[in-house]
């Protein structure tokens, strides 16, 4: 690059996540493949409107990679194209959300959500996103005792405040959801059921966890995390909805979609099918289980006894260790992770009383249960015996590079 300040920095960056173990559940490391369609002459191409009904000339090319982009997605879910539509052009998953409420809910009307700080998301209604100033959002969480969804307190509040959309799905719940009674729920209230599957979209894609697709209305992903895709993100949504949700995200929300990004997602898609990947989802899993069950051992609370996905939640403070505390900890030592809220968290989300762990990306760079045992023995050991570990992580990345 002529731009040298910024080829130094993105070596730099290159380096760091290199020399480091990525914990962070929502990350991931992408091929090649999807990073030469990311960079690709695509960008420079402007295609506002949709395939077959562009606003600007010179688009056959790209109708074609937005329409194959589709077809694999549809293909990778195992949804019928009679019975399912999908978009491809929202730029991320908080405008992929957006658009859901603004084609679906009148403004002003009630959106049901778990509230952030149980492990929900900024856009499910939450009072410091516009969609919690646009919408009212009905919060939901965890039970108190259990830190686990109880579906008969759901109902109760869903029949006694009767919202018009009710989403599921989570950034920090690491449990399995039961899409069949949040459906009968929907039901009895004549609600939409939206599914934000941007976590966990890799392991069912993967048939690692159970599909959604059975029991919702309307299913929104982003297309990195699990999905191991560029930064991008997905609505499906049953056929009659298509028109609404195509108009809310153009001309609603957007305009020109990034074609680069839609390409790259259509490479991503494609990995997803392979036999290989289904292997990668259930690797994924497993790890988090092997992890968790490890730090467990070493006597760290877990949030809700274990996982059944790809991520966990470890009380820190329960050990007098703040979750800030802990993250710059780790991070001095290259693990990195996140701070995070844990369920009934009386400490501030900035300094929140535990760290969100997940293995989509270790497990990318081929690390097992063996790995996951390590790595929650250093963890022990950087945050209960302060020890520095920096050298052996430094070792392990050496022997699992990204590749």
């Amino acid at each position: 690059m002529r731009d040298t300040q910024i080829e130094n920095l993105i070596k730099k960056e290159t380096q760091r996540q290199n020399e480091t173990l990525d914990l962070i559940p929502s990350e991931n490391f992408v091929s090649s493949e999807v990073l030469k369609a990311l960079g690709s002459v695509l960008t420079n191409k402007y295609a506002e409107g949709y395939s077959g009904k562009r606003y600007y000339g010179g688009n056959e090319y790209v109708d074609q990679i937005e329409t194959l982009c589709i077809d694999r997605a549809l293909k990778v879910f195992k949804l019928s194209p009679k019975k399912w539509h999908v978009n491809v052009q929202p730029y991320s998953g908080s405008p992929a959300n957006l658009a859901v409420y603004a084609g679906l809910v009148p403004l002003g009307e009630k959106i049901m959500g778990m509230q952030l700080d149980m492990g929900g998301h900024l856009t499910h209604g939450h009072k410091v996103s516009f969609t919690g100033s646009a919408w009212k959002q009905i919060p939901y969480g965890v039970d108190q005792k259990t830190e686990v969804l109880d579906y008969h307190a759901l109902m109760v509040l869903a029949e006694a405040e009767k919202p018009k959309l009710i989403v599921v799905g989570y950034t920090a719940y690491p449990r399995k959801i039961d899409f069949a009674k949040f459906r009968a729920i929907a039901d009895k209230i004549g609600a939409y059921l939206m599914v934000d599957m941007s976590h966990f979209s890799g392991l069912v894609a993967g048939g690692a966890l159970p599909s959604p697709f059975k029991y919702a209305d309307v299913v929104t992903t982003t297309t990195h995390k699990t999905l191991r895709g560029p930064r991008g993100a997905m609505i499906f949504c049953k056929a009659d909805l298509a028109r609404s949700i195509d108009r809310a995200v153009f001309p609603g929300l957007q305009g020109g979609p990034h074609v680069n990004q839609i390409a790259a997602t259509a490479v991503a898609l494609l990995e997803a099918g392979q036999p290989t990947f289904k292997s990668y989802a259930k690797q994924v899993i497993l790890n988090a289980k092997a992890l968790s069950n490890e730090l467990k051992k070493m006597g760290w609370r877990i949030v809700s006894g274990g996982t059944d996905t790809h991520l966990l939640l470890v009380d820190t403070f329960a050990r007098g260790i703040p979750g800030k505390e802990a993250s710059d900890l780790l991070q001095e030592n290259g693990i990195i992770v996140n701070k995070n809220t844990i369920p009934f968290d009386a400490r501030s989300p900035m300094d929140p009383s535990g760290i969100r762990l997940g293995t989509p990306a270790l497990t990318t760079r081929g690390m097992k249960e063996k790995e996951m045992v390590l790595i929650a023995q250093m963890i022990h050991e950087v945050l209960l015996e302060k020890k520095n570990v920096l050298a052996q992580i430094k070792i392990l990345c050496r022997r699992f590079p990204i590749k």
